[in-house]
């Protein structure tokens, strides 16, 4: 097999933060596409998630943002396993996208399960309106191709461990 390109693998690392064992094996299973590799480690991510979802997330971080002109806020708590993954720079960096997310698009819910029946009776296009209102169906603000589901997957794979998003609260003036 062709070797793969040192570039290749930084620009997948830094696209899904995964590490560098991860990009590689995905970038050989897809013949050097990047795009297909990214593919590949967000689905191994939400792979890993499903097994890891049962165990305890009992660290993690509250992250607050405020939006410019300070109208906007969002007070965010997110869970991992350990203190040691709450500190590290990208699951930070995760908090305080999810909150600019929460921010610009004002998500009703969590996850797709959280939405009551009785609102649900009342859509005629469920999927748009789970990728509305819920926030981890929601497009990735950063990155519109994934959602935020799929980031914390991603996060998830890197760092073997339980990322859970337990709740949130968004402010705005007036409302």
């Amino acid at each position: 097999m062709k070797k793969i390109p040192l570039d290749s693998i930084k620009e997948l690392r830094s696209m899904t933060l995964a590490s560098v064992a991860n990009c590689k094996d995905a970038l050989e299973e897809s013949k050097g596409d990047i795009k297909k590799a990214a593919t590949l480690i967000r689905k191994r991510g939400l792979e890993v998630a499903a097994k890891k979802g049962e165990r305890a997330a009992k660290e993690g971080r509250i992250e607050a943002y405020v939006h410019t002109g300070n109208k906007v806020g969002v007070i965010l708590e997110v869970n991992c396993e350990t203190d040691f993954v709450a500190r590290n720079e990208e699951f930070r960096q995760f908090t305080k996208d999810v909150a600019m997310q929460i921010t610009a698009l004002s998500p009703s819910y969590i996850k797709r399960e959280d939405v009551p029946e009785d609102i649900l009776k009342k859509e005629k296009n469920k999927e748009a309106f789970y990728k509305a209102n819920c926030l981890l169906e929601q497009s990735f603000i950063k990155d519109p191709t994934v959602t935020i589901n799929d980031c914390m997957g991603s996060l998830l794979a890197k760092f073997s461990e339980n990322i859970v998003i337990r709740r949130f609260i968004r402010f705005k003036i007036g409302e």
